[in-house]
């Protein structure tokens, strides 16, 4: 459902199997959904330096898979967007359901990785897996908090909440996409991107996600006997310290 607001760009008409409601090509030439483009920033920026921390740290691998994970898919989703190109939403998806991968070096079950190699073929055709890995993930966090360490739920419901609140936004915008697109013509441009929720949708799953990651870790941390604690950059953004195990 392209309308006739969308403009011709850079990159050329759409040929992805997918659109949003954001209008193509209105604020840059160069981007075709502007918003949704930047949006992702979220996405890739602070995983990065969470990735960086975790080597520094000298955590577990399987943390610094994660934080590169979601980064990958904030920069996967950047480039869906930046063009709308087939090519660029099939990079999106494929980041989208593998991301959550690790490796144990010190055991290998092998029925386990068969299992697992036909399960990622099916997430390669079946998108509806990406909503039942992120639901087994949620079921295994409640487990974590009710049973194992109760007082962390503050940091698991909240993960929760704000992937839930961007889940609603996301489906806002898509079931009164002609609703928003004709506010965004009377108001200003400024007020017009704050109705973007596909964009809020980013910026709202890009923070569970991270938090979600933040969770995994401060659990994987302490079950380890390592001194974990929830810091703030600048006031607002949670970042996990933890005492370098090497000295423990």
């Amino acid at each position: 459902m392209a309308p006739a607001l969308d403009r011709p760009g850079y990159w050329g008409p759409p040929t992805s199997t997918l659109e949003w409601c954001e209008e193509n090509y209105a604020v840059s030439f160069y981007i075709a959904e502007f918003w949704n483009t930047v949006s992702n920033l979220i996405m890739i920026l602070p995983p990065i330096y969470g990735a960086i921390q975790t080597v520094r740290d000298g955590l577990e691998t399987r943390y610094l898979v994660s934080f590169l994970g979601l980064a990958a898919v904030g920069l996967g989703s950047w480039c869906f967007h930046m063009t709308l190109q087939y090519e660029m939403q099939l990079f999106c998806s494929l980041f989208l359901s593998r991301y959550e991968c690790f490796k144990n070096r010190n055991s290998y079950n092998y029925l386990l990785l068969i299992l697992l190699i036909l399960f990622s073929l099916i997430v390669t055709t079946v998108s509806v897996m990406y909503g039942l890995l992120v639901s087994f993930l949620v079921l295994r966090s409640v487990y974590i908090v009710t049973w194992v360490y109760p007082w962390l739920r503050g940091l698991a419901y909240t993960s929760l909440g704000v992937f839930l609140l961007g889940f609603v936004l996301w489906n806002v915008d898509n079931i009164f996409c002609s609703t928003w697109r004709e506010v965004r013509q009377k108001v200003p441009p400024v007020v017009g991107a704050v109705t973007q929720f596909h964009a809020w949708w980013h910026i709202l799953t890009g923070l569970g996600s991270y938090l979600h990651i933040l969770f995994s870790l401060y659990t994987r941390t302490l079950y380890l006997k390592y001194r974990p604690k929830v810091k703030f950059m600048f006031g607002m953004w949670p970042v996990i310290m933890v005492e370098n195990p090497k000295r423990l």
